[in-house]
């Protein structure tokens, strides 16, 4: 809220209104729990941000203004409750109100589960694009799904993941939502085409034999000091006749709730497993009713407000988070086509320049396509309509190069060798005014080596928009000393223009403000092994190394070739009586796909290594590994603030942009990374006395491939990686189970080493070496810390949001 706002807060009324909340929960102040009363302050502030929500709704001068409608799949926000009092500027005087009744802040705010509607980053990404579209005032509306059950919760048996539901709203719900029934949609699946004739023309129309209602919940992106909320519209599937009472009075109790179920199971899960057909095509129906109920939502807005349909490139973007909500594109198509009678001519016109795409990675494996077949028996019109916009991208292709026909075959939407697929990132690209990638590297990648026929017969098309963060929550808010020691030193306009940090630097050579620098760091550090000692009885020192990887778990990532050094240094602690080395915490934090065998397998070979070392008594403090599990966004605002070193190691060429180095190095720590995503960005940023850069690089890797790679011989040429994969192969980890660790050493020795670990090993080594050399030097560690939060500026959101502002769908800012 604006400082006017603020000073109008009335503490007495909000007591009042907590406990009016509390009551209407059926509690009682006197025997209520904590969590009662977080759902009580939670509903007494949601008044607050509901009632500036439909004002900023219903605000004429964002009616007229242009819009941007965030696509996604994924949103994973994080916790609402502190990030929104810190934008609304009611922090401290909350914190102030609840005390007054007995009860702490930071207890209330941890009772709050993580809305868990994403997977990683991308759906980050999307959240703080959100936050950073709301802080700056440009018109948005996000757009999702209301899954019941998000990404799952992973624990560990034995040393094995183990996952369980994750019912985020809890039976009492989330007090941050909102139903908005007099928004919802129908949305049809299956059925057939027809011919319609009308006043002499001929038209199809799709006679669809499934239809599920399409039921919006509302989640408030509080903008950062202001009145603006925009929504976070998540959209839930609901039975359009629930209950069928005649099959219930004749006894036939499952038919009569099975559409409720049916349309239930349609956002019961994030990312239902596709690995089989009827996952495959769930995915595919979760992917369709978000796009259709966007994009007749979208419509809905427009025509209200008074604008032409020919209008809606004016006064709407479509921006597509990756390929998953391509559908929206012939579904756009098809509404103008079908049911506004459009000609094709016209219709495309609209269309193709009111999306954008996001493109977020270069893995062949992760392009999403989609059979044919399949979507034609879900979606029959669609499938027409994608031959419609392919025949007619054909024809362009022959004309730039005619008679080319390996052209066409990279660059068709349909892809005929074997199986008849859809690939939906060429479908994004033709129907897209614009392509972006993530990250320099990443975007120049995108170009150079996906999609260099795209780029050549749409030049100009392919843009880059690097990747940013949202300082409120990653800095401000999870770190609340180092943001106060900031703002005494620069003020406090940084968390909504983070260029100042840069003054920061002044400060790097200061002897008496690295020591309250590093006194904060010390605190984070002993706020993590506070929690790893209360749930994971793991002792840590915190005058040690925190080395940090978190990300999802994944073979490009390499949290192998990270093991690999960390049993090095073990051997080399048992084995050689003169190496000494500066104690380290190695700390992981990861979910595997349930179906991902080997990135499963990886895990299992961290925690058994973790449990060895952490309980031989030959180590002490000089090496402790801890796995923390379930990571989330509330776990990265422990862990990120407490990060001495970021672990950023994927193979070069392979991480898009990456945003959790960006998080780390805000918040103090110093990356050693690749040459990859947004590492080279980061680079030139702090510097290279700043960063620990080491292997191969995108050019290096490709030369490498060429000459053949024997990952044979780098095993048997460096004895200190021989015997760390060996000891994958015995006893050691798994005493009385040689073998058990076997997945791992194959995954690199039986598979030619596909992200080459064994290549980069010796040069991460080295430059693990250094980082141990320069922690000794405690000025000089400090020196390269505050250096990396001062000259991070570049990687806030805010930047990235304006970069898509100016660069891609030139909007205009509507301050209130």
């Amino acid at each position: 809220m604006t400082p006017k706002q603020q000073h109008a807060f009335d503490k007495s009324a909000f007591k009042i209104s907590m406990v009016q909340h509390l009551t209407q929960l059926g509690h009682a102040p006197d025997t209520a729990q904590l969590r009662d009363w977080y759902l009580a302050l939670g509903r007494a502030l949601a008044e607050h941000t509901t009632s500036d929500l439909v004002a900023t709704e219903h605000d004429q001068a964002i009616k007229q203004a242009k819009s941007v409608n965030y696509l996604s799949l994924e949103f994973l926000i994080g916790r609402l409750t502190g990030n929104n009092l810190i934008s609304m500027g009611l922090y401290d005087a909350i914190a102030d109100a609840v005390s007054e009744l007995g009860l702490g802040l930071t207890d209330l705010l941890e009772q709050e589960r993580d809305p868990s509607l994403g997977n990683g980053g991308l759906g980050r990404l999307a959240a703080c694009f959100m936050d950073s579209l709301a802080a700056q005032q440009y018109p948005a509306v996000g757009y999702g799904l209301h899954y019941e059950y998000g990404l799952f919760r992973q624990s560990f048996h034995e040393g094995a993941q183990q996952e369980a539901p994750d019912a985020w709203r809890e039976p009492e719900g989330y007090p941050w939502e909102l139903v908005r029934p007099e928004l919802s949609q129908i949305i049809g699946f299956y059925g057939h085409v027809e011919v319609v004739e009308e006043a002499g023309h001929t038209y199809r129309q799709w006679v669809p034999s499934l239809k599920i209602q399409a039921m919006p919940w509302d989640l408030p992106i509080v903008g950062y000091q202001s009145n603006t909320v925009y929504p976070l519209r998540l959209w839930e599937g609901r039975a359009l006749t629930p209950f069928a009472l005649d099959a219930f009075n004749a006894g036939d109790y499952t038919h009569a709730q099975q559409a409720d179920i049916d349309a239930g199971n349609l956002t019961k899960v994030l990312y239902p497993n596709d690995n089989h057909d009827a996952g495959k095509t769930l995915r595919l129906m979760q992917q369709y009713f978000h796009s259709a109920a966007s994009v007749a939502d979208i419509l809905r807005r427009h025509l209200e407000a008074g604008h032409a349909l020919a209008a809606l490139p004016e006064y709407e973007t479509i921006q597509l988070n990756d390929t998953h909500p391509t559908i929206a594109i012939p579904e756009l198509m098809r509404v103008l086509l079908d049911d506004y009678r459009l000609g094709w001519d016209e219709a495309w016109s609209i269309a193709s320049r009111t999306f954008a795409y996001t493109n977020h990675t270069l893995l062949p494996e992760a392009l999403e396509t989609w059979s044919e077949a399949l979507i034609a028996r879900l979606l029959p019109r669609h499938m027409e309509i994608i031959f419609e916009i392919n025949h007619r991208f054909m024809q362009e292709v022959e004309a730039k190069w005619p008679d080319d026909v390996a052209k066409k075959q990279v660059l068709s939407v349909i892809d005929d060798k074997g199986e008849r697929m859809v690939r939906m990132a060429n479908l994004c690209v033709v129907g897209s005014y614009a392509v972006n990638g993530v990250a320099a590297l990443h975007s120049q990648l995108v170009k150079r080596d996906l999609f260099p026929e795209f780029d050549a017969l749409y030049p100009g098309r392919i843009q880059n928009v690097t990747n940013g963060i949202t300082p409120r929550r990653w800095l401000k808010f999870c770190n609340p000393d180092l943001s106060n020691l900031i703002s005494e030193k620069i003020g406090e306009q940084w968390p909504a223009q983070l260029e100042q940090l840069e003054q920061i630097a002044q400060y790097a050579d200061d002897t008496a403000f690295q020591k309250i620098f590093m006194d904060v760091k010390k605190r984070n550090k002993q706020r993590l092994a506070g929690w790893v000692k209360e749930h994971l009885d793991i002792t840590l020192n915190t005058d040690a190394i925190f080395d940090v990887q978190i990300k999802r778990l994944h073979e490009y990532k390499r949290q192998h070739l990270n093991l690999l050094h960390v049993i090095s240094l073990y051997q080399r602690l048992l084995n050689e009586p003169d190496f000494d080395m500066a104690p380290r915490v190695v700390f992981f934090a990861a979910k595997a796909a349930p179906g991902y065998e080997l990135a499963k397998s990886i895990i299992y070979a961290i925690n058994k290594v973790a449990e060895t070392i952490n309980n031989d008594p030959r180590v002490g403090d000089k090496l402790k590994v801890v796995f923390i599990p379930d990571y989330r966004v509330s776990m990265a605002e422990i862990i990120i603030p407490a990060a001495d070193v970021s672990e950023q190691i994927s193979m070069a060429g392979k991480e898009a942009s990456g945003t959790g180095n960006m998080k780390m190095a805000l918040n103090g720590a110093l990356t050693i990374g690749t040459m990859d995503g947004a590492n080279v960005e980061i680079r030139e940023e702090v510097g290279d006395d700043n960063i620990y850069i080491f292997g191969l690089d995108v050019d290096g890797v490709s030369e490498l491939r060429q000459k053949g790679y024997q990952p044979e011989a780098v095993y048997h040429s460096q004895p200190l990686l021989k015997a760390a994969l060996d000891s994958l192969l015995d006893e050691t980890f798994t005493p009385g189970q040689p073998g058990a660790l076997r997945p791992v050493f194959d995954s690199v020795m039986g598979s030619g080493d596909p992200y080459l670990c064994l290549a980069d090993f010796a040069d991460y080594v080295r430059a693990h070496n250094d980082i141990d050399r320069d922690y000794r030097d405690a000025s000089q560690w400090a020196r390269k810390a505050i250096l990396n939060t001062a000259l991070v500026g570049k990687f806030s959101s805010d930047r990235s949001i304006r970069d898509y502002v100016n660069n891609i769908w030139q909007l205009e800012a509507i301050k209130r």
